[in-house]
Protein backbone atom coordinates (compact mmCIF):
# COMPACT_ATOMS: atom_id res chain seq x y z
CA UNK A 1 0.00 0.00 0.00
CA UNK A 2 1.30 3.62 -0.80
CA UNK A 3 1.08 6.19 1.23
CA UNK A 4 -1.90 8.00 0.10
CA UNK A 5 -4.38 5.27 0.55
CA UNK A 6 -3.90 3.86 4.40
CA UNK A 7 -4.73 0.12 5.00
CA UNK A 8 -8.25 0.93 5.98
CA UNK A 9 -8.14 -2.17 8.38
CA UNK A 10 -5.36 -1.10 10.25
CA UNK A 11 -5.68 0.13 13.48
CA UNK A 12 -5.94 3.78 14.20
CA UNK A 13 -3.74 5.11 16.89
CA UNK A 14 -5.79 8.24 17.54
CA UNK A 15 -9.11 6.33 18.13
CA UNK A 16 -7.25 4.08 20.93
CA UNK A 17 -8.83 1.17 20.27
CA UNK A 18 -7.15 -2.18 18.47
CA UNK A 19 -8.86 -4.06 15.70
CA UNK A 20 -9.28 -7.89 15.77
CA UNK A 21 -10.26 -9.74 12.61
CA UNK A 22 -12.90 -12.49 13.47
CA UNK A 23 -15.42 -13.48 15.59
CA UNK A 24 -15.41 -12.16 19.08
CA UNK A 25 -16.21 -14.61 22.46
CA UNK A 26 -17.77 -17.91 21.02
CA UNK A 27 -21.41 -18.08 21.63
CA UNK A 28 -24.21 -20.48 21.43
CA UNK A 29 -23.45 -23.23 18.93
CA UNK A 30 -19.89 -22.81 18.80
CA UNK A 31 -17.99 -26.19 20.76
CA UNK A 32 -17.18 -26.28 24.03
CA UNK A 33 -13.30 -27.44 24.88
CA UNK A 34 -13.05 -30.69 25.69
CA UNK A 35 -12.36 -31.68 29.68
CA UNK A 36 -8.43 -32.12 30.37
CA UNK A 37 -7.15 -35.92 30.84
CA UNK A 38 -6.39 -36.28 34.41
CA UNK A 39 -2.45 -36.16 34.83
CA UNK A 40 -2.06 -40.10 35.94
CA UNK A 41 -3.38 -42.73 33.66
CA UNK A 42 -2.57 -46.49 34.78
CA UNK A 43 -1.63 -48.88 32.64
CA UNK A 44 -2.09 -52.37 31.85
CA UNK A 45 0.83 -54.76 32.72
CA UNK A 46 3.66 -52.21 31.69
CA UNK A 47 2.70 -52.71 28.20
CA UNK A 48 1.79 -48.43 28.29
CA UNK A 49 -1.24 -48.96 26.85
CA UNK A 50 -3.77 -47.02 29.45
CA UNK A 51 -6.41 -48.80 30.56
CA UNK A 52 -10.09 -47.29 29.77
CA UNK A 53 -11.83 -44.97 32.82
CA UNK A 54 -15.18 -46.39 32.91
CA UNK A 55 -17.49 -43.76 34.53
CA UNK A 56 -19.94 -45.05 37.47
CA UNK A 57 -23.25 -44.27 37.67
CA UNK A 58 -24.46 -41.65 40.38
CA UNK A 59 -26.12 -43.33 43.52
CA UNK A 60 -29.95 -43.58 43.14
CA UNK A 61 -29.93 -42.86 39.78
CA UNK A 62 -32.04 -45.12 37.63
CA UNK A 63 -30.33 -45.32 33.82
CA UNK A 64 -31.12 -46.78 30.47
CA UNK A 65 -29.09 -47.29 27.17
CA UNK A 66 -30.11 -46.77 23.59
CA UNK A 67 -27.48 -48.52 21.91
CA UNK A 68 -23.97 -46.81 22.82
CA UNK A 69 -25.49 -44.17 24.59
CA UNK A 70 -26.21 -44.76 28.05
CA UNK A 71 -27.77 -42.46 30.95
CA UNK A 72 -27.17 -42.76 34.29
CA UNK A 73 -27.71 -40.21 37.31
CA UNK A 74 -27.33 -36.74 35.66
CA UNK A 75 -24.19 -38.16 32.71
CA UNK A 76 -25.01 -39.25 29.50
CA UNK A 77 -22.02 -41.84 29.04
CA UNK A 78 -21.03 -42.49 25.60
CA UNK A 79 -17.85 -44.13 24.15
CA UNK A 80 -16.58 -40.47 23.35
CA UNK A 81 -16.65 -39.08 27.18
CA UNK A 82 -19.53 -38.15 29.44
CA UNK A 83 -22.18 -34.90 28.53
CA UNK A 84 -24.65 -33.30 31.19
CA UNK A 85 -27.97 -34.35 30.83
CA UNK A 86 -29.40 -31.05 31.63
CA UNK A 87 -30.31 -28.97 28.41
CA UNK A 88 -29.58 -32.34 26.10
CA UNK A 89 -30.68 -32.36 22.78
CA UNK A 90 -32.18 -35.55 21.00
CA UNK A 91 -32.90 -36.94 18.06
CA UNK A 92 -33.67 -39.72 16.00
CA UNK A 93 -33.81 -40.85 12.29
CA UNK A 94 -35.41 -43.67 10.67
CA UNK A 95 -33.04 -44.83 7.57
CA UNK A 96 -35.06 -48.56 7.87
CA UNK A 97 -37.62 -49.69 4.88
CA UNK A 98 -40.35 -52.01 5.05
CA UNK A 99 -41.11 -54.36 1.85
CA UNK A 100 -43.58 -56.74 0.96
CA UNK A 101 -43.55 -59.53 -1.22
CA UNK A 102 -45.36 -62.79 -2.05
CA UNK A 103 -43.27 -65.50 -1.03
CA UNK A 104 -42.01 -67.93 -3.53
CA UNK A 105 -43.94 -70.93 -1.91
CA UNK A 106 -46.96 -69.10 -2.20
CA UNK A 107 -46.51 -69.02 -6.23
CA UNK A 108 -45.86 -72.57 -6.38
CA UNK A 109 -48.76 -73.09 -4.40
CA UNK A 110 -50.89 -71.15 -6.35
CA UNK A 111 -49.75 -72.69 -9.79
CA UNK A 112 -50.33 -76.17 -8.21
CA UNK A 113 -53.75 -75.53 -6.69
CA UNK A 114 -54.76 -73.55 -10.04
CA UNK A 115 -54.89 -76.52 -11.66
CA UNK A 116 -56.86 -78.51 -9.33
CA UNK A 117 -59.06 -76.17 -8.29
CA UNK A 118 -59.45 -71.83 -8.57
CA UNK A 119 -58.89 -71.65 -5.24
CA UNK A 120 -55.43 -71.78 -5.92
CA UNK A 121 -55.57 -68.40 -6.39
CA UNK A 122 -56.24 -67.40 -2.97
CA UNK A 123 -52.05 -68.32 -2.25
CA UNK A 124 -51.12 -65.18 -3.62
CA UNK A 125 -52.55 -63.00 -1.40
CA UNK A 126 -49.92 -64.52 1.22
CA UNK A 127 -47.87 -61.62 1.69
CA UNK A 128 -44.26 -61.57 3.45
CA UNK A 129 -43.14 -58.44 5.41
CA UNK A 130 -39.31 -57.53 5.96
CA UNK A 131 -37.57 -54.75 7.62
CA UNK A 132 -34.02 -53.41 6.77
CA UNK A 133 -32.32 -50.61 7.87
CA UNK A 134 -31.08 -48.64 10.89
CA UNK A 135 -32.57 -46.15 13.26
CA UNK A 136 -29.87 -43.33 13.98
CA UNK A 137 -29.87 -41.59 17.30
CA UNK A 138 -27.82 -38.32 18.19
CA UNK A 139 -27.49 -36.43 21.29
CA UNK A 140 -25.58 -33.15 21.75
CA UNK A 141 -24.60 -31.84 24.70
CA UNK A 142 -21.94 -29.54 26.55
CA UNK A 143 -20.46 -28.79 23.41
CA UNK A 144 -20.06 -32.05 22.09
CA UNK A 145 -22.15 -34.46 19.55
CA UNK A 146 -22.52 -38.40 19.77
CA UNK A 147 -24.45 -40.39 17.06
CA UNK A 148 -25.25 -44.26 17.40
CA UNK A 149 -26.78 -46.71 14.49
CA UNK A 150 -29.22 -49.11 15.88
CA UNK A 151 -30.81 -52.11 13.88
CA UNK A 152 -34.42 -51.80 12.72
CA UNK A 153 -35.73 -54.95 13.71
CA UNK A 154 -39.67 -54.64 12.50
CA UNK A 155 -41.49 -52.14 11.68
CA UNK A 156 -42.46 -50.83 15.04
CA UNK A 157 -38.74 -50.31 16.15
CA UNK A 158 -38.89 -46.36 15.05
CA UNK A 159 -41.76 -45.84 17.71
CA UNK A 160 -40.06 -47.88 20.43
CA UNK A 161 -37.03 -45.39 20.39
CA UNK A 162 -39.11 -42.95 19.71
CA UNK A 163 -40.66 -43.76 23.18
CA UNK A 164 -37.28 -44.17 24.73
CA UNK A 165 -35.78 -40.71 22.93
CA UNK A 166 -38.76 -38.65 24.77
CA UNK A 167 -38.33 -40.34 27.61
CA UNK A 168 -34.54 -39.43 27.52
CA UNK A 169 -36.00 -35.13 26.71
CA UNK A 170 -37.89 -35.46 29.83
CA UNK A 171 -34.91 -36.74 31.69
CA UNK A 172 -33.07 -33.50 29.98
CA UNK A 173 -35.70 -30.75 30.90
Amino acid sequence: MSEQQPNPYASDPSQGGDYKWGPGEASYGYPQPYPVAPAYQPTIGGTGMPTPAYPTAAPGGAGFSLGDISIAGDQIITPSGSMPLRGAMWNATDFSRTEEKIPAHAIVLAVIFFLFCLLGLLFLLMKEKKTTGYIQITVTSGGRHHSTMLPATDAMAYQRVMGQINYARSLSM
